[in-house]
């Protein structure tokens, strides 16, 4: 897999895998509701399509789902977070 660099304003990083970047802007949501575990783990396999995390933006949740196979590497984000258009959340291996 290309590397690439990870950016913000107190440090920088270079990761490999595939990068899974914020569509829009919106706050960040790793499960369903308060209630239920997180949609992903560090560690854990998903399938291409499975759901990685929610983005709310203008009171509609958005889903955002794998790009490809792989291993959850990075999650990039917390819950409650406000996030930028194509701000790297997550890494797939």
């Amino acid at each position: 897999n290309p590397s690439f660099r990870f950016q913000n304003l107190l440090w920088e990083e270079t990761f490999t895998g595939t990068p899974v970047e914020a569509p829009l802007v919106g706050i960040f949501y790793s499960a369903p509701s308060p209630e239920e575990p997180p949609f992903i783990e560090v560690g854990q396999t998903v399938k291409k399509g499975d759901t990685l995390f929610i983005i709310e933006a203008m009171k509609t949740m958005n889903e955002i789902t794998a790009p490809c196979d792989g291993t959850v590497s990075r999650i990039l984000a917390q819950n409650g977070d406000m996030v930028e258009y194509k701000q790297v959340l997550v890494v797939i291996d």
